[in-house]
């Protein structure tokens, strides 16, 4: 099994090598335990996606001494009372997506000395049920934040609705991301990177492709 988890990490990195393209694969490691990680840690992997906060705090934060490279990636829904425990354990900070969320940030990276990487969520297909700022709200709530937080925002992240459109959505991160001056771009996952990367994702999300289905 070790050894099939970092194939499987192997095989993507030759499809992005293929494409000529600087892309970091965070392995989404959420729900699996440790010893399932560790071929990968062990192999120099750099960047692992948690979605718990308080999951990552317990299975992190002492691998992440022993490791200093390695670069820890929330990617769900931050909660305000949680921020004091993401930083500093989390490195980049992939769903911003309030001005009250950005406030408690700016707020706790002062008293922590701590400033992470931070991506904006777009609700980029304008669904009531998802988290994320709205296509039309987007260049107010990046002014406000650069206004009155100062945060390190590199890009932009969206999770597109479950359709047949998402090479579309896709296309409309990239064109959003470019239109606001980013660099970075986070979308994509075990389903869709290689449609992600061929639109501009810098950051890519993989869990299963790289460590097989998770339990129910």
């Amino acid at each position: 099994m070790d050894q099939k988890i970092i194939n499987n990490l192997n095989i993507i990195k030759s499809e992005i090598e293929s494409k000529k393209k600087k892309v970091d694969i965070i392995a989404v490691s959420k729900t699996f335990p440790l010893n399932t990680i560790t071929p990968l840690i062990n192999n120099g992997h750099v960047h692992y996606g948690e979605n718990k906060v308080q999951e990552a705090v317990v299975k992190w934060s002492s691998i992440k001494n022993d490791f200093k490279l390695i670069k820890l990636h929330l990617i769900g829904k931050l909660q305000t009372n949680k921020v004091k425990l993401v930083l500093p354990l989390f490195d980049f900070i992939h769903s911003l997506d309030s001005m009250k969320l950005a406030e408690k940030i700016s707020l706790e990276q002062k008293k922590k000395n701590f400033k992470p990487k931070i991506f904006v969520q777009v609700n980029i297909g304008n669904e009531v049920q998802k988290n994320g700022i709205d296509k039309e709200n987007l260049a107010p709530f990046l002014a406000s934040c650069k206004k009155n937080f100062d945060l390190d925002i590199i890009g932009l992240m969206c999770i597109p609705p479950n359709d047949d459109k998402t090479e579309l959505y896709f296309r409309e991160m990239q064109e959003l991301n470019k239109k606001f001056g980013f660099s970075d771009l986070s979308m994509g996952m075990s389903s869709d990177y290689i449609s992600a990367i061929d639109h501009g994702a810098t950051y890519i999300r993989v869990g299963s492709k790289i460590f097989g289905e998770r339990s129910k």
